[in-house]
Formats: C-alpha cells, sequence, structure tokens
C-alpha cells in the first residue's frame, strides 16, 4: 500500500454495526438529543424541587439565557416532560411543574447525579493519568 493510499477497503462480507435496535434507532435519538441536553437536566432538576415560575427557574440555573430557557422549557412542554400553566394576570404568570413522565426522567437523573458524585474522584484521577500519558484532549 502506498502512502497516498488512505482508503479503507471493507473486509469481504462484513456487516455494518447495527445497534440494539437493528439498523434503525427506534426513534430514540431524539429523545435521548433531548434529555442529554444540558439544560434539560437542570431545568428537571430545579422543576424536581416543585413548581417554578420563569424568573425562578431562570435564578436557578446559573448560565442559562432567556431565549435558551424558553427554548427549552418549550421543547420539554412538547415532550409531555413539562405542564405549563398561564395565570391571567400582568404581566402574565407563568408556572412549569414536572409531568409524571418528567418526574420519571428526574429519578433517573438523581440517580446519575448520585453515580457521579460517588466515582467523580475516580473519573479525576484517570483524566490526569490519561492527560500524563497522552496530553489533553
Amino acid at each position: 500500500m502506498s502512502v497516498a493510499h488512505t482508503a479503507v477497503t471493507p473486509q469481504v462480507g462484513a456487516q455494518p454495526p447495527i445497534g440494539p435496535c437493528g439498523e434503525d434507532d427506534c426513534g430514540i435519538r431524539g429523545v435521548l438529543d433531548r434529555l442529554g441536553d444540558r439544560w434539560t437536566v437542570l431545568i428537571v432538576v430545579e422543576l424536581a424541587k416543585g413548581v417554578r415560575r420563569f424568573r425562578e427557574l431562570q435564578r436557578a440555573v446559573p448560565g442559562i439565557s432567556q431565549r435558551m430557557l424558553t427554548l427549552t422549557t418549550r421543547r420539554l412542554w412538547r415532550d409531555g416532560l413539562v405542564e405549563r400553566t398561564v395565570h391571567p394576570t400582568i404581566p402574565p404568570q407563568v408556572e412549569y411543574r414536572l409531568t409524571a413522565t418528567g418526574r420519571s426522567f428526574a429519578e433517573v437523573v438523581a440517580h446519575l447525579a448520585e453515580w457521579s458524585a460517588v466515582h467523580k474522584d475516580e473519573i479525576a484521577r484517570s483524566r490526569e493519568r490519561w492527560e500524563a500519558d497522552h496530553g489533553q484532549l
């Protein structure tokens, strides 16, 4: 093989990797994209504490812009994880609460947070060893 030849030749009879749902993603890719989003997780964690108004959520989630909070809560509402209630006041008061589906997701997030707390030091040490051997990513 020459230096200029960089094409990968497929193995004869080799099958492409198939995921847990066969060749389809089972429709879960969009769901995982939503649930794995940074802002989604932080908002769900806050709403697991109880009903929150828009500004309360904004103050409770450091770094989130008004636009990103609006987009994320709208997507969570669309996906059935959050219930949105508008009270007819001036200015309108909007409250958010988790639905049953949102509460079940919050339980998963809580387990993930517990796992993270237990393993964070081990992961930090592993990263330090890796970076010492391989450099920064």
